[in-house]
């Protein structure tokens, strides 16, 4: 596999509406394969296509609950509740700032055969979901936070 370039904010690539997935071919497959590398290689808990440049509708997440997710096509079917915590972003590397999403998501994908999967979620599970869904149809969570990108480097120096 292999670890893919992320793009990071500012770059075109970001700003645009991805376009579905028609097929899952062995060009797909490893792809979803280095989606997944690149991800935890940056030690993130999700990566969209559009972050490597890819604009197709395709995002892996791992939350590190033991169920590793990869969404093709999703749409949002339910969502219930509000959580608000801070976000960062692979894309925004050394940034975070409080984002207010929904405490549960119901979204209807697709598996690797194309058959539709229903995924539900919960806390940082559903914060992660919304939050790539989010990147196919070109929004960085700046666009949903509560305040201005905050320094990450400067938080940590004021707390020493």
């Amino acid at each position: 596999m292999a670890i893919r370039a992320i793009r990071t904010i500012g770059e075109e690539c970001l700003g645009k509406v991805c376009k579905p997935v028609k097929e899952i071919n062995e060009r797909m497959e490893i792809l979803i394969d280095d989606m997944f590398d690149t991800m935890y290689e940056a030690r993130g808990v999700g990566l969209a296509a559009p972050q490597i440049g890819i604009l197709r509708r395709l995002c892996v997440i791992d939350v590190m609950d033991d169920d590793p997710i990869i969404l093709i096509n999703p749409e949002v079917l339910e969502t219930r509740g509000e959580q608000t915590d801070d976000e960062g972003c692979l894309s925004v590397p050394g940034k975070v700032a409080s984002v207010t999403r929904p405490n549960y998501v119901k979204v209807k994908s697709y598996d690797m055969d194309m058959n539709e999967v229903i995924i539900e979620g919960e806390g940082l599970r559903a914060r992660a979901i919304l939050h790539e869904m989010d990147h196919l149809d070109g929004i960085l969570y700046g666009q949903r936070a509560n305040e201005p990108y905050r320094d990450l480097e400067e938080e940590a120096w004021e707390e020493e």
